[in-house]
């Protein structure tokens, strides 16, 4: 699929990340994160910007962002308002932020 993106022009794919949460949740994380990471591989080398999104929350966001080269953006707005129900909205913002950022 990230060949047929790029063939057809597309400057940016968006890795669906449904099953990536699934398995993190019940403690697969290496295997869950595999094939989000060979799709990565694929879409820089062919020079294709990466987003991701669905189901992405502040249990498996860290470890899917330090994982997955070339990731640009991430969409994260159901787990994100759930979670500002309960923290506030700046506060769970700032979480999301922290688990984005990249030790230099």
């Amino acid at each position: 699929m990230i060949e047929g993106a790029k063939a057809v022009g597309t400057d940016r794919v968006e890795l669906y990340t449904e099953s990536y949460a699934k398995q993190f949740a019940v403690g697969s994380s290496q295997l869950a994160i595999e094939p989000f990471v060979a799709a990565a591989n694929k879409a820089n080398e062919l020079g294709l910007g990466i987003n991701a999104g669905h189901d992405l929350d502040l249990q498996n966001l860290k470890y899917f962002a330090e994982n997955i080269p070339g990731l640009l953006e991430v969409s994260i707005g159901h787990a994100l308002i759930c979670d500002a129900i309960y923290l506030g909205l700046e506060n769970a913002v700032q979480l999301y932020k922290r688990q984005l950022k990249t030790e230099a």
